[in-house]
């Protein structure tokens, strides 16, 4: 007797053949098989039946399964047409999910939020394949969306990037992005064996909880000093700001650093996010609007 729990491999594969479904390399699919991983993630979200989730790429339905055994509402979010019809089979008996064909990137999220999710805060649970894991994780940070958390499936590298501190050197501009707007911890580490197809590389499940107060500061300035300093991260951060795209001579960025006490032979990886903040607001104009 085969075990229909979505994360049994035979499963997965009686249906998949079922629908002749094959796996798209462009869309980076990999499906979970491992029913322990499973109930892991929602643990790490901590999901309980007061929570709406937004579930970005369910796949086959193995995750928002346990999602929608745990969460008073489930609504997810599909960029692949062609597994449609299939999860209208898996998740067919879960009255409290339903499911968007769309891509996230172009979907507005707020809308839904407002319109399905009772305005929120929600928690938003997600696989994400590689080659979109920044581009989405800054979608929903920057738009200022009613989100609790955010727990997400990425690649094992990613993940430590994103909890490095200073002096680290996976310390970059994407550490410094995700500790601006949340609070990031590692919440499991998931081996490749567990996939469906089996990726060359580990993953990781990083738990980020938004912050509820911001530091006030000029963002598109923020942002602009960050990128320069870590573009060019084997300088040091005097020479990176001056060669940036800031447009501002070598001189101008000594005197700021100066007044900040910042010694200019330091590299980017060793200064904390307060002092990123206090060099954006020393700068003069920048000439970016």
């Amino acid at each position: 007797m085969i075990d229909k729990r979505l994360y049994s491999p035979k499963y997965v594969k009686k249906i998949l053949n079922r629908y002749g479904f094959e796996f798209s390399k462009s869309l980076g699919q990999n499906f979970l098989i491992d029913g322990n991983i499973v109930r892991k993630i929602s643990q790490v979200g901590e999901i309980t039946e007061e929570d709406y989730v937004l579930e970005i790429g369910p796949g086959i339905g193995t995750l928002t399964e346990e999602l929608a055994l745990k969460a008073k509402k489930v609504v997810a979010v599909e960029i692949d047409k062609g597994l449609l019809p299939i999860l209208d089979e898996t998740l067919g008996a879960y009255g409290n999910v339903e499911i968007i064909h769309g891509d996230i990137l172009n979907t507005d999220i707020q809308r839904i939020i407002d319109e399905k999710m009772e305005g929120g805060p929600i928690k938003v649970v997600a696989n994400l394949p590689y080659y979109v894991t920044t581009p989405i994780i800054a979608k929903l940070l920057e738009e200022n969306l009613n989100i609790h958390s955010i727990i997400v499936m990425v690649q094992k590298e990613v993940a430590d990037r994103m909890v490095s501190m200073p002096g680290n050197k996976q310390y970059g501009s994407l550490s410094v992005f995700v500790n601006f707007y949340t609070y990031p911890e590692i919440g499991i580490r998931v081996p490749k064996t567990v996939f469906m197809p089996q990726p060359r590389v580990d993953s990781a499940v990083i738990k980020l909880k938004l912050k509820e107060d911001l530091p006030e500061v000029d963002r598109e300035v923020f942002f602009k000093v960050v990128r320069s300093a870590f573009g060019k991260r084997r300088k040091t951060i005097l020479n990176a700001l001056s060669s940036g795209e800031l447009g501002l001579e070598k001189d101008i960025i000594r005197e700021v650093l100066e007044k900040l006490n910042i010694a200019p032979n330091l590299r980017a990886e060793n200064l904390k996010i307060e002092d990123f903040i206090k060099i954006s607001e020393t700068l003069p104009p920048l000439n970016i609007y």
